[in-house]
């Protein structure tokens, strides 16, 4: 798989303080990267410096093999899509022609301002005023943007911001389009819920550090975060302590219906024979770790 981000040992500092500590990524072609951290984390830092909009105080950064400060930058550039967290365009042009600006910008088609005013659904209001357009419909007029020319290689920072639901949903569909297609993106959010099935990987900051980078299968393993079971029924004399010794459960509550239980992952299918075997057991749900609570392991925020 062809690297399309390598960023190795990376320090950026202004004067004394520290926005990067010597963090390494590699984000491969037609992977979806979330990049995770609160405020201050470095995540918008480290979207700079791939953009080659600031210079790494240390460590070296390739996109494509290439500097993002380097002869090829201007090259570089046109192969990206970038949308800031926040958003903002020249109120008195229409959405068309902010879209046919960036066009001549990129070079790109003036074909495709239609083709993704129709897509992100902005179609109705292409010839308003940006300054007539909601929050929502500035954030779709700057994913609008951000799609022009095919780029492959996707930055995106906080590009849910403001979409209501089915807007948000259509957005996640259109990036598994662009990844299908080979696209590379990099996507940074706080909405962990809606951002975590859509994702191959996951880099977490804080304070400037690579805390975690993985899958989420293997973040699950490496935090031990514990399995929940829900378990519904009937058992008036089921003594569920005693039938699942030796598996290492907590219980939270229990009573004669309901039962939840907390277990290390490698338990789960040992604790699944035991419940499917007994006809008291009616229902159960299986929830794993989220990357919600994946991430507050790795901040030590309490759940």
């Amino acid at each position: 798989m062809n690297k399309v981000i390598e960023i190795q040992q990376v320090s950026k500092l202004y004067d004394d303080f520290k926005a990067l500590d010597d963090i390494s990524i590699d984000l491969y072609e037609g992977e979806i990267l979330g990049l995770l951290g609160h405020n201050g984390a470095g995540k918008t830092t480290s979207m700079k410096l791939i953009l080659g909009i600031i210079e790494a105080s240390q460590g070296d950064i390739k996109l494509f093999n290439e500097s993002p400060l380097g002869p090829q930058a201007n090259n570089l550039r046109k192969q990206l899509g970038y949308l800031p967290e926040n958003v903002s365009f020249y109120s008195q042009l229409t959405g068309r022609e902010v879209l046919e600006y960036f066009c001549k910008l990129k070079k790109a088609s003036l074909k495709e301002t239609d083709r993704l005013l129709e897509q992100l659904g902005l179609a109705y209001a292409a010839d308003r005023r940006v300054k007539t357009y909601s929050k929502g419909m500035r954030q779709r007029l700057g994913l609008a943007q951000a799609l022009l020319g095919k780029p492959r290689l996707l930055l995106l920072d906080e590009p849910t911001a403001g979409l209501d639901p089915v807007a948000t949903s259509d957005f996640y569909t259109n990036l598994a389009e662009l990844r299908m297609q080979g696209t590379t993106i990099l996507i940074s959010s706080h909405v962990l819920p809606g951002i975590e099935k859509h994702i191959d990987r996951a880099a977490i900051l804080g304070k400037g550090q690579l805390l975690a980078c993985g899958s989420l299968d293997e973040l699950r393993k490496a935090t031990k975060l514990p399995l929940t079971l829900h378990v519904r029924g009937e058992w008036p004399d089921t003594d569920w302590q005693q039938q699942l010794t030796g598996l290492d459960v907590d219980f939270q509550h229990l009573n004669g219906k309901r039962l939840e239980l907390f277990a290390p992952l490698e338990r789960k299918m040992d604790i699944m024979r035991i419940l499917t075997a007994d006809p008291s057991v009616s229902d159960i749900d299986v929830i794993s770790p989220t990357l919600e609570s994946i991430y507050n392991y790795y901040n030590r925020i309490p759940s």
